[in-house]
């Protein structure tokens, strides 16, 4: 009773009294209005049992944003109106169903508390009614715009309209016009916050004449449509009529002679048996139709993509194979493997005309002629060419396409190359597979298994298409860069033929006979006005480009043309002659060194080859060693396999620390860091294990490792070396680099075979199958063991030199190698 006794507290002296307060959310209650309200918060639950304990009274109050659950003074504007409860019913699911009638607007002016509710203090703002000739005028302004609104709007009854008119009370009409109106929680507000009778007025007639304008805006849209609507109608009608007209008449209409052309067309393709049955379901389905249901747009496209197809279309296949070589070897130089296999294709095909299309997959560096190869294929089989990226590709629909279903399907990819190539037996190019990606939308790879099996392609299903389209007779060529990433199901369906990086002499020949000529036409030069000798061309391909294939090399030359071609436009005439001098000028510095893979031997430096999807390069392994705990640190962002070769490599070298010279308790007295040089680039794999004990083995014992010799090779831990992959590729980038002698496990001697001839006969390639014999060979001597191997050589010298042909043996195994093994094949 206290309680209800202090919150119906009134001060006599300021009118103010101290009553409950319920936040209301997208409400704002005017005085002299009756409304329901459903309250379900605990604090407005609370906010109504207090109210009811002290004389029914309460003060509504809207927020300022209706999403606040739990809003703070600074949430709820300063504006309420004082209402009583009229009534009360309490919900079985906890909330309270209120009507409440508002009595007079009221002004916060503090909150006492707000737990467990808010209750503040507030003064009554009552409106005082005063009649006067310009308020009179104002409230009728108002009552008229109002019934214009409820006119226009249609959503206010007019029982409300004939209650308002009633008022008169000018303050009290404009609260019931602004309580009934559909109006913003903002404008209502502002409404209420007008305590004065004239400004209200005024406030409402501007708020009356926006929304007013609105309506008229939304009437004369609304008669807008509606006419277009007509027309539309009107339009289908008419063109019925014209329909009825013309057929009483025999003439046929516009859609009757597109069916008539469809048919037409259906008759003259040679369709086989099901794709026919499906075009004249399609076409009979069409002409039944209405012309302007959506439905038949769909038919339209379906039978455009049907007949554009080039069914039973087939090119001749040049048989003559001499002159299919040679268009392969104007092309391009090298690449014996793909040309061979294109060759065998053409010999068997003159012997059975049921040889289904090959499908091959080019694998190999960029740069290398991958791309250009399958146009020059085409050529060469006078086949039509076409080329699809797959780069990129995550959506199993590019090659299946979608179902009709959806809107704006369309037929696959496949689908798509036919009809651009005008034949069904193309070739066609499916470049870059091995950058293929899935997603929620499904897993291209899988949809390509079809495409690319040679006995389910005879049968190849399309969504969109819905019928078989038989792809035995396409010539599928696809590239990639590497094979890692293309899963093995389609790996399996395709015939792999790796292309390795070119020889130095190899992009010479290709300079002189493709790249020089072409750049000249492209910047607009005469061959008879510049000579580039073969000198310069070699510097350029040592000095200023190190990659597999010729990109960057014919950049180069495209850089030196548009020099001269800007000499050309200033006056000079030449004869123009690029020799090994100018290239400075015209190039710049030299961008990489050629000959030496380093300036001299060094202690704990290993020069390694590894094997990437850009062909093969050279790999610096640096170890130091320094006194500490025994710790292995490993740099050079490398992978889970390439670490495990590390700890293989350090365990052998604490095995044979004692004929190494090396302190057998190094383990526990230093701290070994191993660190592989391009710390940004990941690297990974067996094939630096020989490389890194070799480099652990120099930098703990303190003897250099020789800067002339490469090697590759996986470790075991008990020092035996394992063969490992791209033996050719690895060749080829120390041949680049100016590295003459190759370590190499005894197991990949068969990959010698594949070494161009010039490559094979500028290096020496030392088999080994033990560690031991590596560490014999890579590491230099002492003085004296220098001397007693050069006495042991000169008796043996010509006996290796008959027998080798390039190819040396490695030394004995473990417990023959003295502390300072000896390289013998070097005598």
């Amino acid at each position: 009773m206290a309680r209800a006794d202090k919150l119906s507290h009134k001060d006599t002296k300021t009118s103010a009294q101290t009553l409950p307060l319920l936040p209301l959310r997208g409400v704002v209650v005017f005085p002299h209005t009756t409304l329901p309200l459903e309250v379900g918060r605990d604090k407005s639950v609370v906010a109504l049992e207090e109210a009811m304990s002290c004389g029914k009274l309460i003060v509504l109050a809207a927020q300022k944003v209706a999403k606040v659950n739990e809003p703070s003074p600074d949430d709820i504007y300063t504006v309420g109106t004082v209402s009583a409860i009229k009534q009360l019913v309490r919900l079985p699911d906890g909330t309270i169903r209120v009507v409440v009638e508002g009595v007079e607007r009221a002004v916060i002016l503090e909150y006492v508390h707000s737990d467990p509710c808010y209750v503040v203090k507030v003064e009554p703002m009552p409106t005082v009614e005063v009649h006067d000739p310009e308020l009179e005028a104002l409230a009728r302004n108002a009552l008229r715009e109002f019934e214009q609104f409820v006119k226009l709007s249609k959503k206010i009854p007019v029982e409300i309209l004939l209650a308002i008119a009633g008022s008169n009370q000018p303050g009290k009409l404009a609260d019931d016009i602004a309580a009934n109106m559909p109006l913003k929680i903002e404008d209502k507000q502002e409404i209420l916050s007008c305590f004065d009778a004239r400004t209200r007025l005024e406030r409402l007639s501007v708020i009356l004449r926006r929304e007013l304008e609105i309506l008229e805006l939304e009437r004369k849209i609304h008669m807008r449509v509606r006419k277009q609507m007509e027309k539309t109608q009107e339009e289908y009608y008419l063109r019925e009529q014209m329909r009825a007209i013309k057929k009483e008449l025999g003439d046929r209409d516009d859609f009757s002679s597109e069916a008539e052309e469809f048919k037409q067309k259906i008759e003259e393709a040679n369709l086989p048996q099901d794709v026919l049955d499906k075009a004249v379901r399609e076409l009979d389905k069409l002409e039944s139709m209405p012309p302007m249901a959506a439905e038949s747009v769909v038919v339209r496209n379906y039978l455009d993509w049907l007949l554009a197809i080039p069914w039973g279309v087939m090119t001749e296949d040049r048989l003559d194979i001499e002159r299919a070589e040679e268009i392969l070897d104007e092309d391009h130089w090298g690449l014996e493997k793909v040309k061979e296999r294109i060759l065998e294709f053409l010999a068997v095909r003159q012997l059975s005309d049921e040889l289904r299309g090959p499908i091959l997959c080019l694998v190999g560096p960029p740069g290398v002629g991958k791309t250009s190869l399958g146009k020059s294929v085409a050529r060469a089989l006078n086949r039509n060419f076409v080329r699809f990226s797959l780069g990129g590709v995550r959506d199993e629909a590019e090659i299946r396409g979608h179902r009709r279903t959806y809107v704006g399907a369309m037929p696959g990819k496949v689908v798509q190359l036919l009809r651009q190539a005008g034949s069904m037996n193309p070739v066609i190019l499916l470049d870059e597979i091995d950058k293929m990606s899935a997603d929620f939308r499904g897993d291209p790879s899988s949809a390509l298994l079809e495409v690319l099996d040679p006995e389910q392609n005879c049968e190849f299903g399309d969504h969109y298409m819905e019928v078989t389209i038989d792809l035995s007779n396409v010539m599928f060529i696809t590239t990639a860069n590497n094979l890692y990433s293309i899963p093995r199901p389609l790996q399996d369906r395709m015939e792999i033929i790796r292309l390795p990086g070119y020889t130095e002499e190899d992009k010479l020949q290709i300079a002189r006979h493709f790249l020089v000529s072409k750049q000249l036409a492209e910047n607009g030069l005469l061959e008879e006005n510049v000579v580039v000798e073969g000198d310069a061309v070699r510097e350029i391909i040592r000095c200023y480009t190190r990659e597999s294939g010729v990109r960057n090399l014919e950049r180069q030359i495209g850089s030196i043309f548009r020099k001269i071609a800007r000499e050309v436009v200033g006056g000079s005439k030449g004869p123009f002659v690029v020799n090994q001098a100018d290239l400075q000028e015209y190039l710049g510095v030299p961008q990489y060194r050629y000959g030496v893979a380093d300036l001299d031997s060094k202690v704990g430096v290993a020069v390694g080859v590894a094997w990437t999807e850009t062909g093969g390069d050279t790999l610096d392994i640096e170890v130091s060693a320094m006194s500490g705990s025994g710790k292995l640190i490993l740099t050079g962002k490398l992978g889970d396999v390439m670490r495990e070769s590390a700890q293989a490599g350090y365990t052998y070298v604490r095995s044979r620390a004692l004929e190494l010279g090396i302190s057998e308790d190094f383990y526990e007295k230093m701290d070994v860091h191993i660190h592989v040089p391009e710390g940004a680039t990941p690297k990974d794999g067996p094939s630096a294990g020989i490389t890194m004990a070799t480099a652990l083995a120099s930098a703990l014992s303190g003897t250099p490792v020789r800067n002339d010799l490469a090697m590759t090779g996986e470790i075991t831990l008990r020092g035996r070396v394992l063969p490992v992959g791209g033996i050719k590729e690895k060749a080829l980038a120390a041949h680049r680099a100016g590295i003459r002698t190759m370590i190499i496990p005894d197991e990949n001697n068969k990959d010698l075979e594949e070494l161009p001839e010039n490559v094979a006969c500028d290096m020496t390639f030392v088999e080994v199958s033990h560690m031991d014999e590596v560490l014999a060979m890579a590491l230099l001597p002492s003085e004296a063991d220098e001397e007693e191997r050069l006495d042991a050589c000169s008796s043996q010298q010509s006996e290796s030199a008959d027998e080798s042909g390039g190819v040396v043996k490695g030394l004995p195994l473990p417990g023959t190698v003295p502390n300072r093994p000896q390289p013998p094949a070097l005598c």
